[in-house]
């Protein structure tokens, strides 16, 4: 496999929790110069996991038969918990929010996965009506939706991504909810 031009990793794991929150802010205002459209949003993710000492798997390709079968924006453990990561950083004027696709996308290659391994769609904007709707029938795959407010809460909190895998996974499994807003517990 090439590899790709700008080493996206090494650039992100250069970057400290303060850095993640310099680099969210960028995202937020469409100024992500060094950056291929939405790599920037994808690494952030990950490295705001491995920060808190998460084990990432940086995006990666799966192949079968030598072709690519699927792209992989990550693969997060935490704990107990693995999640397969896909990060999607849509400008909210010009798209607005985040509709169904990405979450069928994920659902399907969880269908290839072990039963335990959940999916993490993080959004940097929002999620369409339908897509929350969609997220609640993807039983026995488990998907949880994160919002960019969350996301650009827990980074300024510097910390608290992996605490959140947990609470969204406990009410998922809880009352189904894969929608469930990590800013309910912040504000408590």
């Amino acid at each position: 496999m090439p590899k790709p031009a700008v080493d996206y990793v090494a650039k992100i794991t250069a970057l400290d929790a303060a850095g993640l929150l310099g680099l969210w802010k960028k995202i937020e205002a469409r100024k992500t110069p060094g950056w291929a459209k939405g790599k920037a949003f994808e690494h952030l993710v990950l490295r705001a996991f491995e920060l808190e000492g998460a084990d990432v798997t940086w995006p990666y390709s799966v192949k079968l038969g030598g072709q690519v079968v699927e792209q992989i924006d990550g693969m997060v453990r935490v704990g107990g918990l693995h999640f397969l990561a896909e990060s999607k950083d849509l400008d909210p004027k010009k798209n607005g929010d985040l509709n169904v696709e990405p979450i069928a996308k994920l659902r399907n290659q969880l269908l290839r996965r072990p039963a335990g391994v959940i999916g993490c769609v993080f959004s940097s904007s929002g999620f369409t009506a339908p897509a929350k709707t969609l997220a609640q029938y993807m039983s026995p795959q488990a998907v949880l939706l994160w919002h960019g407010a969350e996301i650009g809460m827990l980074l300024a909190k510097k910390g608290g991504f992996s605490k959140a895998l947990e609470r969204k996974h406990h009410w998922l499994a809880r009352d189904g909810m894969p929608d469930y807003n990590i800013l309910t517990d912040l504000a408590a």
